[in-house]
């Protein structure tokens, strides 16, 4: 049997090989993803303390950390650009986890969180899409947190032009008054401590308007957690 189980997997693994999106080289069976290596995962360089400190400045939440620097060809590009624009959903998951790991040894409040939620996509974005990205970085990180997770607290009231190329003022007017608390969970927010999710954060223009609204209710503290965050 295992005989049997090791010729298929040869035959599988000879004309469906796993491929590191980022190397373009192919992945070892032990490999503990399909789509990234792990040793060149381990190795990508690291946001330093100088750039979190500058980003805590930026990202008006109670705390905030983020891990890669998002750089034009970066490794942390690549992965998320495979994350939103070709249906790589899975590495959302992946990250979340995977970084998660590292958020509970570097934070040991972790009680301090009542509730996880991502940062909500238009519903035309969503369709076109077919899924907020943050909500599987969300679900990743919640493997490990193991709080209550409400993908649709968050409410996106409006379309908005990509944050991409637009300039700092540019962007703070493209999300003024973009996002509402959902009403159905108005009253089980009250006094909670939350934990906001996204992947990328540049200038904190989206993000500090959520933690807006988020203030503008009872809450007891509001945190940030993303993957990248860019210049």
């Amino acid at each position: 049997m295992i005989f049997l189980e090791n010729f298929f997997d040869n035959i599988k693994d000879f004309f469906f090989p796993k491929i590191c999106i980022i190397s373009d080289k192919k992945l070892s069976r032990e490999n503990s993803n399909d789509f990234v290596d792990d040793k060149l995962l381990s190795g990508i360089p690291r946001l330093t303390p100088d750039d979190l400190l500058e980003l805590r400045e930026k990202v008006k939440a109670d705390f905030f950390n983020s891990y890669l620097p998002f750089r034009s060809e970066s490794p942390a590009q690549v992965l998320i650009h495979y994350l939103k624009y070709r249906g790589f959903s899975r590495i959302g998951s992946f990250l979340g986890k995977y970084y998660g790991g590292e958020y509970v040894k570097t934070f040991t409040k972790l009680e301090r969180y009542d509730i996880i939620c991502p940062v909500p996509l238009f519903k035309t974005k969503v369709r076109e899409r077919g899924y907020n990205q943050s909500e599987f970085i969300c679900s990743g990180l919640n493997s490990i947190l193991g709080i209550s997770q409400i993908n649709n607290l968050i409410i996106r009231t409006r379309h908005t032009k990509s944050q991409t190329h637009l300039k700092y003022f540019e962007r703070l007017s493209n999300v003024k008054d973009a996002f509402k608390i959902n009403d159905t969970f108005k009253c089980k927010i009250s006094g909670k401590s939350i934990l906001l999710v996204d992947d990328v954060v540049t200038t904190g223009a989206t993000m500090n308007e959520v933690i807006k609204v988020l203030r503008n209710e009872d809450i007891k503290e509001i945190s940030a957690f993303t993957i990248a965050s860019a210049r």
